[in-house]
């Protein structure tokens, strides 16, 4: 009871989280490394995610704003150029992996302004949230608090998926302490094993030696 509890008050509190927003200095694009601002996120395979940024200023101001889509396994999903205004960009993921979105402002007038500057507001929707749900109760004719009641349900869908994901990643990195312990205890013993009867042997070997000499 106390976890489905746990579930839904995070399918509600999900939708309350409010866009982030940043400013990004601009800098000569001649520069040998790159200067980029990544905000990171974690999706699973084949979920639905809706990047939406919202510009300041516009196309030919002197500055160049570029934006990259990746994931951290070599996907690449968007690489728009020189954007402004309000710009939105939809992919679905192609595995259990964190994706960064990453902004890089460049300087391309010939006489810089005094503090060269975008200023960012990033939101990003991420499985029952990137869907339009306007356009689905309008296509399924459902009522309002229909919609609300399932968004919420895939929502609570999604933190179970969520939570099987993390307990059998627990299991798998559990399985694999218990196979790693298992071999360093026997790389223990042979270790000992190898010590005993390498002493055993010295203690043989000197014998046999001193004993040809007659010392013993």
């Amino acid at each position: 009871m106390v976890v489905l509890a746990l579930k839904l008050l995070l399918a509600f509190a999900l939708p309350l989280i409010s866009a982030l927003k940043f400013d990004i200095q601009a800098h000569p694009g001649h520069e040998s490394a790159k200067q980029e601002r990544c905000i990171r996120n974690f999706v699973a395979k084949d979920q639905l995610v809706v990047v939406t940024a919202t510009i300041s200023g516009s196309r030919g101001d002197g500055q160049t704003l570029n934006m990259h889509i990746k994931d951290a396994v070599g996907n690449d999903y968007h690489r728009p150029r020189d954007i402004a205004g309000e710009a939105r960009y939809a992919f679905t993921s192609h595995a259990d992996s964190a994706f960064d979105v990453c902004f890089e402002n460049i300087l391309n007038a010939r006489e810089a302004a005094a503090n060269p500057l975008r200023s960012v507001e990033l939101d990003i929707d991420i499985g029952a949230d990137a869907k339009d749900w306007s356009a689905i109760q309008a296509g399924e004719k459902l009522k309002p608090m229909e919609a609300e009641l399932r968004r919420l349900s895939e929502g609570a869908k999604e933190v179970m998926d969520e939570m099987d994901y993390l307990r059998t990643r627990e299991m798998r990195l559990r399985d694999t302490n218990e196979s790693t312990n298992e071999r360093v205890k026997w790389f223990a013993y042979g270790t000992m094993g190898m010590l005993v009867a390498l002493g055993v042997w010295q203690v043989v070997y000197l014998r046999a030696y001193f004993r040809s000499k007659h010392l013993i």
